[in-house]
């Protein structure tokens, strides 16, 4: 796998990249500002992109705008982003445009070494990694939609869970249920929230970006 960090303070920046390379990953450029972020991935070309939020000149939106534009230019490219704090509106900016492969984590995370490689490698495998905290807090402002309050307690887990980006098999671990009641409880949350029959990926995009939106319009 090959990894370009983008990050501006330089402890974490170099912390990330001895952590991954210890893994065995390839750190192919690591940068400090958005611009130069995006000139090291044109490079490169790797696989996985990791972004800081707010960076230089104005640290208000430059990892996050990076982010967007490196995925335009390279629709493959993997993205991790990484936030001091939660942010809604930066999150749905970044997972409107699709959440395949894009991942969104609290900085506290990266010192969870086991949970932040496996969002990693999750984001890497085109999976999608979001935050618990932050789809908590999103969950949240998100009550008031009144097709989100057709869902069952058990229904609002397997959502917040479906949008922390874990598949049928690990909610059913986490939920201690079988994969066929978690098939179940899909198949209900993608009727409440009017979803049509279509393929089953999308629904299940649409339902989390559904819920994330919806944040961000009240937050």
């Amino acid at each position: 796998m090959r990894i370009v960090i983008a990050e501006d303070d330089p402890l974490l920046r170099e912390g990330l990249a001895l952590l991954l390379r210890a893994e065995s990953l390839d750190v192919v450029a690591t940068a400090d500002t958005a611009d130069k972020a995006l000139e090291v991935i044109d490079e490169h070309k790797p696989d996985v992109a990791i972004l800081d939020v707010r960076m230089p000149p104005t640290h208000t939106d430059e990892g996050i705008r990076a982010a967007v534009e490196a995925r335009r230019r390279r629709p493959d490219l993997a993205v991790l982003v990484l936030s001091a704090y939660v942010e809604q509106t930066f999150a749905t900016e970044l997972l409107t445009g699709g959440v395949s492969g894009l991942g969104y984590l609290l900085k506290e995370r990266v010192g969870r070494v086991e949970q932040f490689l496996d969002a990693l490698h999750r984001v890497a495998s085109g999976g999608t990694a979001i935050d618990p905290e932050v789809v908590a807090q999103l969950f949240t402002r998100s009550r008031q939609d009144t097709r989100l309050e057709r869902l069952s307690p058990r229904e609002r887990e397997v959502l917040t869970l479906m949008a922390e980006g874990l598949g049928n098999s690990a909610i059913a671990e986490r939920l201690f249920v079988t994969d066929g009641a978690v098939h179940k409880h899909i198949r209900s949350i993608f009727a409440k929230l009017d979803l049509s029959p279509a393929d089953q990926v999308d629904r299940r995009v649409a339902a989390v970006l559904h819920y994330l939106e919806n944040a961000r319009v009240r937050g």
